[in-house]
């Protein structure tokens, strides 16, 4: 099966501008590719995953990605699915933002067969006569702000600047075919008059035979219609430091049994028959979850590495199964991050005062010791039946933590201030 019949029977093609003719062009040679992602932020997060894993399998197959970080455009603004102007930002934040992505996306991608290039390279070079005389003449205002993107904008208004992204985008795909040999830009579907704005620039610019080609990548809806990559926290981020390894495992292994197939599908490399295999086995024995934990393997391995999973898998252990002693304090911190919590200090104290004056845990001193009598209370995993036991806070996690656990399910964080 070619990459493009594979894409298809992972639900990755929405549109192409040219299906037939995409086709044929990568049976008959490998070619080069690319996606673009704006600077706004200091760190992708699981949306940018999703065209991604395209480039990335065309990466196996042997064709060249190439992934252009927005200098030049981030510091315009995209208005693709945007209600109003963005914020621009300083360009010292755009350089620390640059930096940023470039190391996350070298960690995806690797070094081989890959190339990150920064748009403001090239676009910096335009003189404002030059944007006007070679480039500008090209585009049809008529045209322009009947462009989805621009076309919900007119009510509230849009500003020249942003009204001008759409020029930029499209010099970015001609310089790259003419520099890095690339004939496919890959977008999501709010992309897609970008994307055919650029192929129509090469072809003035190059000639009509020129081969451009666009590939725009579904919506991801979840099973009940919203928006995929959302939570209640917000969003999943690839940076370890903002979503913890564990935090980013527990994402994919609690999906919907009704979203799992299709997530297999599309963000992991198993092949067809290991995810038909899995498919079976959610609908025979969806209480398992095998097709959650197998998601939840492959994405956090490609993401954060074998390291990464290891880790989160030693905490979803051990909070499981209650025996957190042997997990580090960063371990503690990343597996009970939404726990509810409180500050305590460092002194020692004795349970049920600690339990209920310090922490609230617990509602009353009866009920205190009433739940230690009975067994219920564990602290740092240690079971504590002795009403007169003191709690030491410098004892477990390097002092910074003292985990409460009742029952098997209820946990609370206490953290220890110095």
């Amino acid at each position: 099966m070619d990459i493009i019949e594979d894409l298809k029977w992972r639900g990755a093609i929405n549109q192409t501008t040219d299906q037939e003719g995409l086709e044929k062009l990568v049976q008959d040679k490998h070619i080069g590719l690319y996606c673009g992602v704006d600077p706004t932020g200091d760190s992708l997060h699981i949306g940018h995953l999703i065209p991604f894993m395209l480039l990335k399998r065309f990466q196996l197959a042997g064709h060249h990605p190439v992934i252009v970080i927005g200098g030049g455009t981030g510091a315009i603004g995209d208005p693709s699915g945007k209600k109003s102007e963005r914020v621009l930002q300083t360009m010292d934040q755009v350089k620390h933002n640059e930096q940023c992505l470039t190391e996350q996306m070298t960690k995806l991608f690797g070094t081989d067969n890959f190339t990150i290039v920064n748009n403001r390279d090239w676009l910096g070079q335009i003189s404002l006569l030059d944007f006007l005389r070679d480039y500008g003449k090209l585009f049809n205002v008529n045209t322009m702000i009947h462009k989805e993107i621009v076309a919900s904008r007119l009510e509230v208004g849009i500003s020249f600047t942003e009204f001008t992204y759409q020029i930029l985008q499209s010099i970015d795909f001609l310089h790259l075919y003419q520099k890095e040999n690339v004939q496919l830009q890959v977008g999501g579907a709010d992309q897609w008059g970008n994307i055919t704005d650029g192929i129509d620039l090469i072809h003035k610019v190059e000639g009509s035979k020129a081969q451009a080609y666009g590939l725009t990548i579904p919506l991801m809806l979840k099973a009940d219609g919203t928006k995929f990559g959302k939570t209640a926290g917000g969003a999943v981020w690839l940076d370890p430091k903002k979503t913890s390894p564990y935090e980013f495992y527990q994402f994919w292994i609690n999906q919907d049994d009704r979203d799992v197939v299709k997530y297999l599908k599309y963000f992991t490399f198993l092949s067809h028959d290991e995810i038909a295999a899995l498919a079976e086995k959610v609908k025979k024995e969806p209480w398992k979850r095998e097709a959650q934990r197998r998601l939840a393997e492959e994405v956090t391995k490609f993401v954060h590495g074998e390291k990464g999973l290891k880790e989160a898998q030693r905490i979803t252990k051990s909070l499981f199964s209650g025996d957190i002693a042997d997990l580090s304090a960063d371990e503690i911190e990343q597996g009970m991050k939404n726990m509810p919590s409180a500050n305590v200090s460092a002194e020692k104290k004795n349970i049920v005062l600690w339990l209920v004056d310090d922490t609230k845990f617990e509602p009353s001193r009866r009920q205190a010791r009433q739940d230690i009598t009975n067994g219920a209370i564990r602290i740092n995993g240690e079971k504590v039946t002795d009403v007169d036991a003191e709690i030491d806070p410098a004892s477990h996690f390097d002092g910074k933590f003292v985990v409460v656990r009742k029952g098997k399910k209820h946990y609370f964080l206490a953290r220890v201030t110095k």
